[in-house]
């Protein structure tokens, strides 16, 4: 696999995140109200989503960057906006 620089700082991200989810579901075990697991799980998914933004763009930047896009390049930049 091939590690970008941005690579260590979105995992620390997603160790955060994952950490968060460890929250989340002890407030749950706990009987925490829904109205404050709501707002935890949207604040969970926007630093997901925020992580596969900057990972997905890190990827286009290094590796579909140059000259003339092959076709190989066009495909996987139509994969990629799937997960956009």
């Amino acid at each position: 696999m091939m590690q970008h620089a941005s690579h260590p700082a979105i995992l620390k991200r997603l160790k955060r995140v994952e950490g968060h989810v460890r929250s989340v579901i002890a407030m749950m075990d706990a009987g925490r109200p829904c109205l404050d697991l709501a707002q935890q799980l949207h604040a969970i998914e926007a630093a997901v989503a925020s992580a596969k933004r900057e990972l997905i763009h890190d990827h286009i930047e290094h590796c579909l960057e140059g000259g003339e896009a092959t076709r190989h390049d066009l495909a996987e930049i139509k994969q990629l906006t799937k997960y956009l």
